[in-house]
C-alpha cells in the first residue's frame, strides 16, 4: 500500500467468549467500522476476566499499533474489571468521572435512581475522556489511543458510532471478490504472480466445498479502487485463460 497505513488491534475480554457461552460478534463489527476510518485491524486478542492477563494485552497492543479497543467487561457488577485492570496497568487512579455520573444519575432517574452498582459504570483510568453511549447511558472510556468499549453488540456499535470521523486514518481498503468452482492449489503460482503484477493489491483465496464441488473465493484488495477492479479483471482473464470461469461478488 501506498502512504502511512494505520493499525488497530483489538482485546475482547470475558470469561463468557473463553468458555464458548457466548459467541464473540464484536471482532467483525469493530473491523470493518475501523476500515471505513481507514485504519487497519492487524491483532486480536481474547483474554480471560484476570487483570494481569487484561493489563498485559493492552499494553502490549499499545506498544505495537496507533490504536487499541477493548470490548467487555465495564458493567455494573464485581466481574466488570476492565477499568480496574487497565489503571493498575497503566499506574493511574480509578475516578469517579463526574460528567459520567451526572449522564448515569440522569438516565436512572426515571428507572429507580443511581446504586452503588450502577456508579460503578461511572468509573475510570484517571486522565480519561468519555465515550457516548446513547443506547444505555453508561458511557465508553477513551484514553488516549485506547478506547474502552462495552461487550454488548448493538451498545458497543453504539459507540463506534460515537467515534465515526474522530480517528485519524488513511484511506479505507476496497475489496472485489471472484468466485469459482476452482481449486486454488492448481493456481497458486497464477495468483502470486497476479498479486506480483499489481503493486499495492493483495489477493486472498478462501477455499468452499459446495454441491460436491471444491473451489474458492478469492478477494482482492487495496486502497486504490481502480487498482483492485483492474486486478481482479486480470485475474478472471488469467483464469479463464486455464479453463476456470469465475462469478463476480464471489460464490
Amino acid at each position: 500500500m501506498n502512504g502511512r497505513t494505520w493499525t488497530a488491534a483489538l482485546v475482547v475480554i470475558g470469561d463468557e467468549i473463553l468458555s464458548g457461552r457466548t459467541q464473540d460478534r464484536n471482532i467483525a463489527q469493530v473491523a470493518s467500522w475501523l476500515n471505513v476510518q481507514g485504519i487497519r485491524l492487524r491483532e486480536v486478542r481474547v483474554v480471560a476476566d484476570v487483570p494481569p492477563a487484561i493489563g498485559d494485552a493492552v499494553t502490549a497492543m499499545m506498544a505495537a499499533h496507533d490504536y487499541v479497543f477493548t470490548t467487555g467487561g465495564i458493567g455494573p457488577t464485581h466481574d466488570d474489571i476492565t477499568v480496574d485492570s487497565i489503571a493498575a496497568a497503566m499506574g493511574v487512579p480509578v475516578v469517579i468521572h463526574p460528567e459520567a455520573r451526572a449522564i448515569l444519575e440522569r438516565y436512572y432517574e426515571t428507572r429507580g435512581g443511581i446504586t452503588d452498582a450502577r456508579l460503578r459504570m461511572a468509573r475510570v483510568p484517571q486522565g480519561a475522556e468519555l465515550i457516548d453511549n446513547r443506547m444505555s447511558g453508561a458511557p465508553g472510556i477513551r484514553l488516549g489511543k485506547l478506547f474502552i468499549l462495552a461487550g454488548v453488540p448493538h451498545i458497543t456499535a453504539g459507540m463506534l458510532d460515537a467515534l465515526t470521523g474522530t480517528l485519524e486514518g488513511g484511506r479505507p481498503l476496497v475489496s472485489v471478490t471472484l468466485g469459482g468452482f476452482v481449486p486454488e492449489s492448481e493456481v497458486a503460482d497464477l495468483l502470486g504472480a497476479t498479486e506480483k503484477a499489481h503493486e499495492g493489491v493483495s489477493i486472498g483465496s478462501y477455499p468452499f466445498f459446495k454441491d460436491g464441488r471444491v473451489g474458492a473465493n478469492f478477494v482482492v484488495r487495496s486502497e486504490d479502487e481502480a487498482l483492485a477492479e483492474n486486478c481482479a479483471a486480470k485475474l478472471a482473464e488469467g483464469l479463464a485463460a486455464v479453463g476456470y470461469e469465475t462469478v463476480s461478488g464471489g460464490i
